[in-house]
């Protein structure tokens, strides 16, 4: 029998479509569809918070969701900025370090599964939610607002760079020492 928490993570997988058609609707950059695209990509990453915390308040925590949950997150986060540096709204270099982190921790969480799945770090649950807040900040059509919320995008940008070169390299020297990191 499948957990809500688990219902959620699936679902989180099915708006990544959603949230990209939506995106890349028109020539990418309408108002109308970049709002929507936004609202699809606050809803999924909600999923994000409420499947975790369901899953540990009612016990329900499972070697699925632990594996799953993150390689949800990191298609969602993979799709929104390939889709922001395809469509000119992200420089490529800001989603080759994303991308290198992401798909860097989900080969190591695979390479130590002899030891368990390695649960997410809570630096690593910091930086999930930084990346969502900036990622959200790029996924609104900024051309029609004002200057400062172009530089309130960039500032909350990086810090989530900072934060996923910092927690990547946690992950792997965690791995390396033989520790798990902190869960």
């Amino acid at each position: 029998m499948a957990s809500v928490p688990n219902l959620l993570t699936g679902l989180r997988l099915v708006l990544v479509p959603v949230f990209l058609l939506f995106l890349f609707a028109g020539d990418g950059h309408e108002t109308a569809s970049r709002i929507t695209a936004f609202v699809v990509f606050a809803v999924a990453v909600i999923t994000d918070r409420l499947d975790g915390s369901l899953a540990r308040s009612y016990g329900v925590t499972s070697e699925f969701g632990k594996l799953a949950d993150p390689i949800a997150d990191k298609m969602l986060i993979g799709a929104a900025v390939i889709g922001l540096s395809m469509l000119g709204d992200l420089p490529w270099w800001v989603t080759v370090v994303i991308l290198v982190r992401e798909v860097g921790v989900t080969v190591l969480r695979f390479a130590m599964l002899h030891r368990g799945v390695i649960p997410a770090s809570r630096g690593g649950k910091l930086k999930t939610l930084v990346q969502a807040i900036a990622i959200g900040l790029f996924i609104l059509p900024l051309h029609s607002w004002p200057g400062w919320w172009t530089t309130a995008a960039w500032v909350v940008m990086g810090i989530a760079i900072v934060l996923t070169v910092v927690t990547g390299l946690d992950y792997l020297i965690s791995a390396l020492r033989g520790d798990r990191p902190d869960g």
